[in-house]
């Protein structure tokens, strides 16, 4: 499975790296391809590119903030979610994911 996410939270400070750092870790743990962009208070970093863009399979977006570049993932589905639950369930979160993915099939 392949993994795009964009993380940001209203200070742009801790909590948008400490999701960006959860998702990357769970994520890897269970063997995924995962590239997070981070829009905090000094600026976009990691940004995601077109090329990571193919064959991604879900889109994971903070809703805390508003995201820059949302258009870009047009055509592939997208997660809404609390960067507080990225942070604190990200197993959970990722297994709804699969789930979801997986009944779509």
């Amino acid at each position: 499975m392949k993994i795009l996410a964009v993380t940001a939270c209203p200070t742009g400070i801790a909590h948008t790296y400490m999701a960006a750092e959860a998702l990357e870790k769970e994520a890897k743990e269970r063997g995924f391809e995962v590239k997070v962009e981070t829009q905090g208070s000094i600026g976009i970093e990691n940004e995601i590119t077109k090329d990571d863009l193919e064959g991604a399979d879900v889109v994971i977006l903070t809703k805390d903030m508003a995201i820059k570049g949302k258009d870009r993932f047009k055509g592939i589905p997208v997660v809404n979610v609390a960067i507080g639950d990225i942070i604190k369930k990200t197993g959970l979160l990722l297994d709804k994911i699969v789930d979801h993915l997986n009944s779509k099939k």
